[in-house]
């Protein structure tokens, strides 16, 4: 392996524990909490647990309101348009930024403004004031503020935790979100005709509180090396990059990331199968469980994450979870029974985890700290702008070629690309910490 390639912590980029005695029987398949042994992240994470539901209150609320309001499913998509483009500028902008300033400031100022954010949807809610544009001028102003505060967050991680211990920690912030995924939508789907749109916003709102008061609990964490003075500009994003184009296991990792996503993301085509394929089981039950197989398997993976969060070869991690993702979506689109395609799905949501554990581990020990925020800023807007890509290319192909045969093809072809990449660019299969 090059050195340009070699996986380095700081001296001072974790506070140490003492070692955990080694794990015997089940215990080595259960999730690994290590890095909760740590104070600061331990902090970090619990915030975590309570602002992964509440931001999926939100999430659906938003939606839920324009609909409400215009009786449109164009509008919803045009407000889903309004949040993308702002996250996808300042997640590019807050890397460079949080490659420049203390992170715990950064995030401090960034969760106060999301959960600002949070009460102004309220406000606008209880006032019943029913503004389109005002939605989403609040949406596009959240999400900014999202894509400041997402890069800082992620890279804040390496400097809590050592580097041996990062996949357990990745694991353990994964498994949160999906499990925000799944149980945040099934709350407001419970709460809306209880307590009403309004306070789903406030919940939310007073969620964030708890993460503010987390983060303020976090040490000092300031820019190593050249960092302190420097402007975050466009120059310094191009740097960013650059540093990627010139650092091969850092590209891989990204491409790996969409060409899984890009290729093998079909949820654009549930509700399609729903209502043709799975018509049987009933259309309702059919989309529910079908939005549902990936984020319960993910956290099935999460839950079980000892099972490899102490692996070495993050590399081939990632490869063999890719190439599983790629095999189980194919799986899924050749299946006709609902309750096996669900088994796909959930097999893909496992392999999914294992791949956000390591590709997140090697964004975070492969870069050297100031360029760690730029590589999260790139990192948050492939995870969010791959799936959008897949909506369009799986939709398109769905309409010429047939859901299940589109879904197919793009497992296999994210199997064939993925092995491709993996054979002809050596630097990921060799990186290992």
């Amino acid at each position: 392996m090059d050195t340009s390639e070699s996986s380095t912590t700081e001296p001072d980029s974790a506070t140490t524990a003492t070692a955990a005695p080694p794990r015997r029987g089940w215990r080595r398949w259960a999730m690994d909490t290590r890095p909760l042994r740590i104070p600061a992240y331990r902090r970090l994470w619990s915030s975590t647990i309570v602002t992964a539901v509440g931001s999926q209150l939100t999430a659906v609320a938003v939606p839920k309101q324009i609909y409400d309001i215009t009786h449109s499913s164009a509008w919803v998509g045009y407000a889903s348009l309004a949040g993308l483009v702002p996250m996808v500028v300042f997640a590019l902008w807050g890397g460079a930024v949080a490659d420049t300033v203390d992170r715990r400031k950064l995030l401090l100022v960034t969760n106060s403004g999301i959960a600002v954010t949070s009460v102004l949807f309220w406000a606008q809610a209880v006032t019943g004031l029913d503004s389109v544009v005002v939605l989403m001028v609040l949406l596009a102003a959240q999400q900014a503020f999202f894509g400041l505060n997402s890069p800082a967050r992620s890279a804040s991680v390496a400097r809590l935790v050592p580097a041996e211990e990062l996949p357990a920690a990745q694991a353990l912030g994964s498994t949160v979100m999906q499990t925000g995924l799944v149980a945040g939508p099934l709350l407001a789907g419970v709460l809306i005709p209880v307590i009403g749109l309004p306070e789903l916003y406030l919940i939310d709102a007073l969620a964030l509180c708890v993460t503010v008061w987390a983060v303020f609990r976090l040490p000092a964490l300031p820019p190593l090396g050249e960092g302190p003075g420097r402007r975050a500009g466009v120059r310094e994003i191009a740097a960013g990059f650059r540093y990627i184009a010139g650092h091969k296991v850092l590209l891989l990792s990204f491409l790996a990331d969409i060409v899984a996503m890009v290729f093998g993301m079909p949820r654009a085509l549930f509700p399609q199968l729903a209502a043709q394929t799975y018509a049987s089981y009933g259309e309702g039950l059919a989309l529910g469980v079908l939005f549902a197989g990936i984020p319960v398997g993910a956290v099935l993976g999460g839950l079980f994450s000892g099972a490899f969060s102490r692996a070495r070869r993050h590399g081939w991690m990632v490869i063999g979870a890719v190439v599983g993702w790629g095999v189980a979506i194919a799986g899924f689109g050749l299946s006709g029974n609902l309750w096996l395609a669900v088994a796909f799905l959930a097999a893909a949501g496992v392999a999914d985890m294992v791949s956000m554990v390591f590709r997140g581990a090697i964004l975070l020990s492969a870069a050297t700290d100031e360029m760690r925020g730029r590589m999260q800023g790139v990192f948050t807007v492939v995870v969010a702008g791959g799936p959008r890509l897949a909506d369009v290319l799986h939709g398109t192909a769905g309409s010429a070629f047939g859901p299940r045969a589109a879904v197919a093809g793009g497992g296999a072809l994210v199997v064939a690309v993925m092995l491709g990449l993996a054979a002809a660019v050596p630097a990921l299969r060799r990186y290992r910490i």
